[in-house]
């Protein structure tokens, strides 16, 4: 399959770095346990597909377990290095974040990561202290040059706040599940307040893992509108609320169908009527023993 002539636009994060704003995530499906360092050949494929079809932004993390599989990915897809915007994640050393950046670098066979983010804020227990010591750790990544950016994941306002009471390089971005069943209340717009941008993990659950919803209509007709996939209409409303799409397949086809995204636009009646109808039921897909079922931060 020839790879889809298109520029995938980019967003510019708060220290001026910009990002891509679809992604091509090496968790969900490809997930490790613990303890499983075999190589996995299909996911070294899926990667080397992705990047030959268009995708430069990668998504990756230490708990995944997937970390040499990129780097494996990315050696062998010959694209030069500061053509890829490379993220990764800490969560399961946070509790030595210097030794954790070097860890991943190894793996990832790289010498810097262009976004490196504090994957979860639950190992602080909401201690806001901890929550400011390892923020100061990573702020000593980037001076070490060994993050070009910095952020977090899965973090709620009373988190980010934490943080940017002591915080010298505000966090340039935070991956959250984002999707019309989980919208986070006013989340969106306190990230705008305080210049955070926002990533967007599990994008296409309402398809993937919670079928039968209120949205399913809608999200047939509107394919059939546009002539693309369902989708691709769940990721279009993402990417237009200024959010960055991570989202993942082991399909060519798949993958190439889902950079259409950037050759039409939905309407903002259309947007709104997928937010409302979103809306009328909730769901997450991770994370649920943190929160309650009726919890919709």
């Amino acid at each position: 399959m020839a790879k889809l002539e298109l520029n995938i636009p980019d967003l510019t994060l708060p220290d001026g770095n910009k990002i891509p704003q679809i992604g091509y995530g090496t968790g969900t499906a490809w997930y490790k346990k613990k303890g499983d360092t075999s190589k996995d050949k299909a996911l070294v494929e899926a990667i080397q597909t992705a990047i030959k079809v268009g995708y430069t932004h990668l998504d990756g993390a230490e708990t995944y377990g997937t970390e040499s599989e990129l780097g494996e990915a990315i050696s062998k897809s010959k694209v030069p290095r500061e053509k890829l915007f490379v993220t990764t994640k800490v969560t399961d050393n946070i509790q030595d974040i210097p030794g954790a950046i070097d860890a991943s670098l190894k793996k990832l066979g790289l010498k810097y990561v262009d976004l490196y983010l504090l994957h979860e804020p639950f190992f602080a227990n909401g201690k806001e202290a901890e929550l400011q010591q390892k923020w100061a750790q990573m702020e000593e990544v980037v001076a070490a040059g060994k993050a070009k950016s910095i952020g977090v994941s899965n973090f709620l306002r009373p988190d980010l706040d934490a943080i940017l009471k002591t915080a010298k390089v505000r966090p340039a971005i935070n991956q959250i599940e984002l999707h019309p069943y989980l919208q986070h209340g006013n989340l969106l717009d306190f990230h705008k307040s305080k210049d955070i941008k926002v990533a967007a993990y599990g994008p296409l659950l309402p398809l993937t893992k919670f079928k039968g919803g209120p949205l399913d209509p809608l999200l047939v007709s509107l394919a059939k509108k546009y002539a693309v996939t369902e989708g691709e209409i769940l990721l279009r409303w993402i990417i237009d609320q200024g959010v960055v799409a991570v989202t993942t397949s082991s399909k060519e086809q798949r993958l190439s169908d889902y950079l259409r995204v950037f050759t039409f636009d939905l309407t903002p009646k259309e947007l709104e009527q997928i937010t409302e109808t979103g809306a009328q039921h909730h769901a997450r897909g991770f994370w649920n023993h943190k929160f309650a079922d009726t919890d919709k931060s």
